[in-house]
């Protein structure tokens, strides 16, 4: 039992209590188990605290919500069954507001707005197609965008999804502006980044604490990776 620990408070853990665990993931970790066997988020998560307790059995942890594997950023795991159950609640039912910083390889037009999209998942290909209007198969999408500046030779989105769905950010910023994800060469950006992230960071989650009802604010620090550099510089 005297394996370090996985995680370091205030860089990869955000936030713990009793209900959750609050986590900075990295590119490139799953937050669940796929068909790849890749270990998960949530079993390093176990691990984490069976190890930091001293437990003799598997930690409880529940995955409430999910971000893509090439997606680094804030996620929210459950500790007990209580919070899962109400967490789960709270985003099927949107209640709560998320914050998303993208790198673009030009600037949107216009700068800032809304876009609605009806996207349909291939799960065979593991893509999602967006369509300006209302498709038989697709789910209504809404975000909201605004262009927080140049960051070096790229620039900088925030971005506030309303409904989360399966590829949401990067389907709908390549199909409605044109301007797909720094890395993101599966919706369109020209080149691979050599971590084979991409540039997609879900930098901000706000929400009501499932158990004791407090209001919660949880920021991810962006990754330590050159093409976030130049992004440092705004704390908005």
């Amino acid at each position: 039992m005297n394996r370090p620990n996985l995680w370091s408070e205030g860089r990869e853990i955000l936030f713990e209590d009793n209900h959750l665990l609050v986590i900075n993931k990295p590119a490139g970790l799953l937050v669940q188990g796929d068909a790849t066997g890749d270990e998960p988020l949530s079993k390093k998560a176990a691990e984490y605290l069976r190890f930091k307790y001293k437990k003799p059995g598997e930690a409880f942890v529940g995955v409430a919500h999910r971000i893509d594997r090439p997606v680094s950023g804030v996620v929210v795991l459950a500790k007990t069954s209580k919070a899962l159950s109400r967490l789960n609640e709270m985003f099927r039912d949107n209640l709560m507001s998320k914050t998303y910083w993208a790198l673009t390889g030009k600037p949107p037009v216009p700068e800032s707005g809304t876009l609605i999209h009806w996207l349909v998942k291939d799960t065979v290909r593991n893509v999602t197609k967006a369509y300006p209007t209302a498709h038989g198969q697709g789910l209504r999408s809404e975000l909201k965008y605004e262009l927080l500046g140049p960051a070096g030779n790229r620039f900088l989105l925030q971005v506030n999804p309303v409904t989360g769905r399966p590829h949401q950010i990067r389907t709908q910023l390549a199909t409605g502006l044109g301007t797909p994800i720094v890395g993101d060469v599966k919706y369109g950006f020209i080149a691979p980044l050599p971590d084979v992230s991409i540039a997609l960071h879900a930098r901000q989650l706000q929400l009501q604490h499932p158990v004791t009802k407090e209001q919660m604010t949880f920021v991810a620090p962006l990754p330590d990776a050159p093409h976030w550099d130049a992004a440092r510089e705004f704390h908005r």
